[in-house]
């Protein structure tokens, strides 16, 4: 059987995408490089041609994972039939963005042994996004639902909040200390771009309002 050659850049991806499917089944720490290998039917050698280690591939699983984030938010933001509150809720419905395809990722950015990975992923994130959300803002800025002089820089202080605070993973706060943070982010989020009480209720849907009374 003729052996099958593939572009390099095709072939890290694909390593890319069996080790984030192997770590979303059996953990990072259960899953073995030879265990990678094994699942790609290609020789030891290929693997360590792409990633000198396992640390190494979760670093481009982050890359990849934000590169995709990316385009999602894009299109969304690009999409010229919706309106800007519209993209609002489609991006942050849930206070979240992301599915959980990312939950064993997030886990291993939790470590401290991964600490310095985390925070650079955290920056590049905020500095990745806040353009395209800035480019949201101006739209409900055109449209009054918004009134915010600094799209970009509000985006950024936002996404920060967001991206720091929210992550249970750093703070250990009981679920209910984490609705109170997402119900005062919805508050913040609110007056920071000028948006009527209630507009961004959406990111709390699944509050009861006994919770948002207490």
């Amino acid at each position: 059987m003729a052996r099958i050659t593939k572009k390099p850049e095709e072939r890290r991806l694909e390593i890319i995408k069996t080790a984030e499917k192997l770590f979303r089944e059996n953990g990072f720490s259960n899953t073995p490089v030879d265990a990678i290998i094994k699942e790609m039917g290609v020789a030891k050698g290929t693997y360590y041609y792409y990633f000198k280690s396992k640390e190494d591939i979760l670093e481009a699983i982050v890359e990849y994972q934000l590169d995709q984030l990316v385009q999602m938010v894009e299109q969304i933001a690009n999409d010229a039939s919706m309106d800007a509150l519209t993209k609002m809720r489609l991006l942050l419905s849930g206070s979240h963005i992301g599915d959980e395809d990312t939950k064993e990722v997030i886990e291993q950015l939790h470590l401290p042994a991964n600490r310095e990975l985390h925070e650079v992923t955290n920056i590049q994130t905020v500095l990745k996004l806040s353009p395209i959300f800035a480019k949201i803002v101006e739209q409900g800025n055109q449209e009054n639902v918004f009134n915010t002089r600094y799209p970009l820089e509000t985006m950024q202080f936002l996404l920060t909040g967001g991206q720091f605070l929210l992550d249970g993973g750093l703070f250990n706060f009981s679920e209910q200390e984490i609705i109170d943070r997402r119900l005062a982010m919805q508050e913040i989020v609110e007056k920071a771009l000028g948006a009527e009480p209630g507009t961004f209720d959406f990111m709390n849907n699944t509050v009861s309002e006994g919770d948002k009374n207490d």
